[in-house]
């Protein structure tokens, strides 16, 4: 699927949710491409998953933010990569370091960086501990089996999407529950 076939898609699936994030977190390696940075040359000439570049564009189009958290232990290889595919402008922030804290770290960067609550964030990553983590800071994360794909798109939305609503529901729950219990007090 072409670039520009993959965006027109992925820009009819954005268009399906009313709540969108504020800002989409990507991993890099088997996330945005399929291979770990260390184990390639500077030298080469490094590609992203199908989807990948037509997903980025879309939600550009849309005004979300981008931002990358990746623990590569070779962020120089990392950051040749990702000029040499033309896509460094596109994001925000990129939190690219090795760090044993499962990307807690990234995301305080990123937040600092950003001002963008961890709750309107929505994060693609291939490993699970990363997801874990990062899902109790706040933040819709979603787990990429083969890099990152209309599917994985769709389903992430969905799950913000579920998530904004939750919150919302209970921040209704909460005000009922002062207002109630604040004019039983005045009825004291």
């Amino acid at each position: 699927m072409a670039d520009e076939s993959v965006k027109t898609e992925a820009l009819q699936i954005i268009g399906m949710f009313q709540v969108l994030p504020k800002l989409v977190v990507f991993d890099l390696d088997y996330t945005l491409w399929p291979f770990y940075c260390e184990c390639r040359s500077k030298r080469e000439m490094p590609s992203l998953y199908p989807h990948a570049k037509g997903i980025l564009y879309a939600l550009k189009d849309k005004g979300i933010d981008l931002a990358i958290a990746s623990r590569s232990p070779t962020p120089d290889i990392a950051k040749t990569f990702i000029d040499k595919l033309g896509i460094g402008s596109m994001f925000v922030a990129q939190e690219i370091f090795s760090s044993w804290t499962h990307k807690t770290e990234h995301f305080q960067r990123i937040h600092s960086r950003t001002g963008v609550p961890f709750k309107s964030m929505l994060f693609f990553d291939d490993e699970d501990r990363n997801i874990e983590t990062v899902s109790k800071m706040g933040v819709t994360s979603i787990l990429v089996g083969n890099g990152v794909n209309l599917g994985a798109l769709r389903q992430g939305l969905s799950n913000y999407s579920q998530n904004v609503n939750k919150i919302e529901k209970n921040k209704k729950r909460w005000t009922k529950y002062t207002q109630n219990s604040t004019s039983s007090e005045k009825s004291e």
